[in-house]
């Protein structure tokens, strides 16, 4: 008689954030990027929620929430009169307070009558917003992100919406045993990386990983703008679980056979920002920013190209996944190995920041 090992049971301290948590609302996210918001009304789902976004005419970015209060009717619909939305199906009229302060039907606005107005903060690119508790709506927690806007930086990226949780997202970014694997076709890593020494550490809510990897190629996604192919480097480098909201990844390139004219150092910031649109749908934007060859349109190409190529390449599996989980009734049990560890640390804090957020009792880890 054949016998089979019953699955295991997931043991209490291992229990993990997944695509059925409760989303995280305390947290500032990436709206819009500078550049898509204007005197135009620009409607959005962020969290679950429909959103509708403009600027006023002194130029301050707006998001108020898209749904009339009195009959639902979608507020990017309407139109801009000053700095103030005016519904397209009665004629309310919502300040950016989101106060109604006029109706064409009534001699006086109904003083009651309000939409949702959300904390917002413009640092370009990005335009943050906060759709938790407004009294947590701290500025100092918007992630730092200067580098995208420095002079002394090339930055280049693009977006992306696509199907999956952003759990999932955090842990494919903090996967770097998947990219000499997944990534195989557009060379972002290679088998010495993988086996590379790996710390990992925990400061607050943030989880890290630092590489280094000495006297071996660097793969082509940095070789080739840095024209280092087939030469000795040594490579360091870091990921970091920042915030439900981004990942942030730095890399340093030391040149070991510097030629004429070569720099000894070759630096290059990574920054993934991703926004859910639902629980499992994301908005997700990243940027590749280098402090070498700024005004080498070859290399921009080239860094376009292959990144696009390879965060797809995520897309696509990350949505593969997701399609097969929403067919799965219940609780899906994997398992877990050792390399796998910066992910499960980072799975175990979104899993107890929406706890203490959505008050439930949190789990020991």
């Amino acid at each position: 008689m054949l016998q089979t090992n019953p699955r295991p049971a997931r043991p209490r301290g291992q229990a993990m954030a997944d695509h059925r948590t409760p989303l995280i609302k305390n947290c500032w996210y990436v709206a819009a990027l500078s550049s898509e918001v204007s005197r135009s009304l620009l409607e959005r789902r962020l969290l679950d929620t429909s959103v509708v976004m403009y600027r006023t005419e002194a130029g301050a970015p707006v998001i108020l929430n898209n749904r009339c209060a009195h009959r639902s009717f979608p507020l990017s619909k309407g139109r801009l009169q000053g700095d103030d939305v005016v519904c397209g199906y009665h004629g309310m009229v919502y300040a950016p307070s989101g106060q109604c302060v006029g109706m064409p039907a009534l001699p006086n606005p109904p003083t009651h009558a309000c939409v949702a107005s959300y904390p917002v903060i413009e640092r370009a690119p990005f335009i943050w917003v906060w759709m938790g508790d407004r009294d947590k709506a701290n500025p100092e927690l918007v992630p730092d992100t200067q580098w995208l806007a420095h002079p002394e930086w090339k930055t280049l990226g693009g977006e992306f919406q696509f199907h999956s949780n952003y759990v999932a997202m955090h842990e494919n970014l903090l996967d770097q045993t998947h990219f000499s694997i997944l990534h195989a076709k557009t060379g972002i890593g290679t088998p010495a990386y993988v086996r590379s020494d790996l710390d990992v550490r925990q400061e607050g809510d943030r989880v890290i990983i630092l590489r280094a990897l000495k006297n071996s190629p660097p793969p082509p996604v940095y070789a080739v703008p840095m024209k280092l192919e087939g030469r000795p480097v040594d490579r360091f480098s870091d990921a970091r679980f920042e915030s439900p909201a981004i990942h942030i990844a730095h890399a340093k390139i030391v040149n070991l056979e510097p030629r004429e004219g070569e720099a000894l150092e070759y630096l290059v910031n990574i920054t993934h920002a991703f926004t859910p649109e639902s629980q499992n749908t994301l908005h997700y934007w990243w940027f590749n920013s280098r402090n070498f060859h700024h005004e080498d349109a070859e290399i921009d190409q080239y860094v376009l190209d292959s990144h696009r190529a390879a965060y797809l390449e995520d897309v696509e599996a990350l949505t593969w996944i997701q399609e097969l989980l929403d067919k799965e009734p219940g609780t899906v049990e994997e398992l877990s190995f050792a390399p796998d560890r910066p992910g499960i640390m980072c799975r175990r804090t979104l899993l107890r920041l929406s706890q203490l957020e959505n008050g439930i009792p949190v789990q020991p880890a």
